[in-house]
């Protein structure tokens, strides 16, 4: 009979929990996938709430670049249109897993004819078309109308994005390390995937730069006098990767030369173009690496190991035992007095304890 019972016990369990864990799974699985990156409002800008979409497919952002959009960390998108006083704009959210991979994009999609502007961590306008990164966040907006206040409008709309954990929020350091003489506006590309290495035309193949070694890379145009020379700035984890792989660089046979090449510990600097020879050696003068050093020796000797500490710290004790001694003999004392004279011979020094035991020895 128990037997049956929990057979059947079993059965209703199955029929009436699996499917409630089902339904729940489904629901947690579509708001992990909610990224609501995107404000309701921001500077009298309303959002339509039937216009918000979101995905964790890249190609809903932009179909013919997803894959290059999944070499920088893809995570996530939200796009939502929002009106104010009969105007209208749309806006585009893209989230990486961190800062450089959203610095990334935003440098793969930036147009040299763009202005730059001051919005989010760094912006690029083309008449009604703003792109900028804020964190691991990169936005592309479309604007019915461009209006004195719309550079205004955006940064308030940036401020309003969310702002990541700091360890994912710092922007990659290899671009900084570009020289900024005769750099062409909004050439500089990083990069650390062989898709938008291809696309963007780097002159270096994938197979060279061999991106199993965890490479990233910052590709800029510079000005010279006999017209553009490209630089190709590569850093491996060590340098003797660096080494082993401009020797390969330097035994191929590149298209677009003269090749110049310099090695600075990790990094490999590449100049090709059309540029005299002592222009593309004076670039890559500029190029080099500082490597970042952490002084951990202490500056001042540990008040463990310091002597003088010690003994001082003996003396202090010291004198706390005897302070503690002093004040407990001083409460013995004045309790045996007043005791005396409340209970005279019946607390202290009562008669038979004080008795002496004479022995009459003759």
């Amino acid at each position: 009979m128990m037997v049956m019972f929990s057979a059947l016990l079993s059965s209703m369990m199955k029929r009436v929990f699996l499917p409630v864990l089902f339904f729940a799974a489904m629901a947690l699985g579509q708001a992990k996938n909610s990224v609501n990156l995107l404000p309701q409002t921001f500077n009298g800008w309303q959002i339509e709430q039937q216009s918000v979409k979101n995905s964790s497919d890249p190609a809903a952002i932009d179909q013919a670049d997803a894959p290059v959009l999944k070499e920088y960390g893809f995570a996530g998108a939200e796009t939502a249109a929002y009106t104010r006083n009969g105007r209208k704009m749309t806006v585009k959210a893209a989230q990486f897993n961190d800062a450089s991979g959203a610095y990334g994009a935003f440098t793969y999609y930036l147009q040299p004819q763009m202005q730059v502007e001051n919005i989010g961590d760094k912006g690029a306008s083309n008449n009604s078309r703003i792109l900028f990164y804020k964190g691991n966040l990169l936005v592309d907006v479309t604007l019915e109308n461009v209006t004195a206040m719309s550079a205004a409008d955006l940064r308030s709309l940036a401020q309003a994005l969310p702002r990541p954990k700091s360890d994912i929020a710092k922007p990659p350091i290899l671009p900084g390390n570009l020289p900024s003489q005769s750099l062409l506006q909004n050439t500089r590309r990083y990069i650390f995937g062989p898709e938008a290495l291809t696309r963007l035309g780097v002159p270096i193949p994938a197979q060279l730069v061999d991106f199993s070694k965890s490479p990233e890379l910052v590709f800029a145009k510079y000005k010279s006098s006999d017209g553009e020379a490209a630089l190709t700035l590569i850093s491996y984890p060590t340098p003797q990767i660096a080494r082993e792989r401009m020797t390969a660089m330097q035994a191929a046979s590149l298209p677009g030369g003269p090749f110049y090449f310099k090695r600075s510990g990790p990094y490999v600097a590449v100049i090709n173009g059309s540029i005299p020879a002592d222009e593309a050696n004076s670039l890559l003068a500029s190029v080099n690496y500082d490597a970042d050093v952490t002084w951990n020796q202490p500056t001042k000797p540990n008040p463990k190991d310091n002597i003088g500490n010690l003994i001082v710290g003996i003396f202090v004790l010291i004198g706390i035992l005897a302070l503690i001694a002093a004040v407990i003999g001083f409460a013995f004392g004045g309790i045996r007095v007043v005791a005396k004279k409340v209970f005279p011979n019946r607390v202290f020094d009562k008669p038979e304890d004080v008795d002496i035991i004479q022995l009459n020895l003759k």
